[in-house]
């Protein structure tokens, strides 16, 4: 009786951390284009868009994004903030208009704009306060 209550127990834990592994690949890739320059409408690999950012780096784990921002909204599950885990996708701006992957610590890796280059950055001040919501999509 513990033995099959054991795998059952296995059985639920599988997905999830295969799940986080794919979020974890998928950060791990974003991170190494730390760097590259903004390009609108870029899907790599020597430069990139946000939400060209965010399809490459989960392509690279198996998941399947669409290409535009307001595409990936509507995607995979809503999450609140207080649930963020690395690799769920925060979105900001009316729209949305921009989107970056949360890294932890209330930092997110993202492609900011024109003229600027992959970074991570904290999501508090100018990013905190345009938050429009975030999606679970591995």
């Amino acid at each position: 009786m513990c033995a099959a209550l054991s795998v059952a127990g296995l059985g639920g834990a599988a997905p999830a951390a295969a799940a986080q592994a794919k979020a974890t690949k998928a950060v791990d890739f974003a991170k190494a284009q730390l760097g590259k320059p903004y390009r609108y409408g870029g899907n790599g690999p020597s430069s990139y868009d946000c939400s060209g950012l965010v399809k490459r780096s989960y392509r690279s784990a198996g998941v399947s994004l669409s290409r535009t921002t307001q595409a990936q909204y509507r995607q995979g599950r809503s999450v609140a903030r207080s649930h963020l885990r690395p690799g769920d996708l925060v979105f900001f701006y009316r729209g949305p208009s921009h989107v970056g992957m949360y890294v932890g610590g209330g930092k997110m890796v993202h492609a900011p704009s024109s003229g600027k280059r992959i970074k991570v950055e904290r999501m508090a001040g100018h990013y905190n306060g345009s938050m429009v919501g975030a999606r679970r999509v591995a």
